[in-house]
């Protein structure tokens, strides 16, 4: 089956990202409105279709296109994992010309470390520079780590 990889925000489809997201465990009760002030607040989104226009994967970059870039939510529809899809799209944004000047990506991850080895990621270098603060939301549970 063909694929297409696309950062043409016009081609998203918020009820097949709601239908992702909810499935996953950092954002089971996640609204379109949430989705949508994400995607409006984003340097770079990534969609990926099939032929026949379905949404099955996406990804969203927050940056300032120049020092700094984080990649969050990419998420792959249940039955499209374990093809690269996940891998692909977050190469596209990689080497997406909007994002040419970052030099410092980074992400977060549970689970798919070896998806992002894959892609040029390691382990958090320098942590000891790093902190991090985790603002609790009453309305959802946090997901650990």
């Amino acid at each position: 089956m063909r694929v297409e990889i696309s950062s043409n925000k016009e081609n998203l489809r918020i009820d097949d990202i709601q239908a992702m997201l909810a499935q996953v465990f950092w954002s089971p009760n996640i609204t379109k409105n949430e989705i949508l002030k994400g995607i409006r607040n984003s340097a770079l989104v990534v969609g990926a279709y099939t032929e026949d226009g379905r949404q099955i994967g996406f990804l969203r970059v927050v940056s300032d296109e120049v020092r700094f870039a984080y990649i969050l939510d990419v998420v792959v529809r249940e039955d499209h994992r374990r093809q690269g899809l996940g891998q692909k799209m977050v190469k596209f944004a990689l080497t997406h010309p909007q994002l040419q000047d970052v030099y410092q990506w980074v992400l977060k991850t549970l689970d798919a470390h070896g998806v992002y080895e894959k892609c040029g990621f390691q382990p958090l270098q320098y942590q000891e520079r790093w902190m991090s603060l985790i603002n609790p939301r009453p309305d959802r549970s946090e997901f650990p780590g």
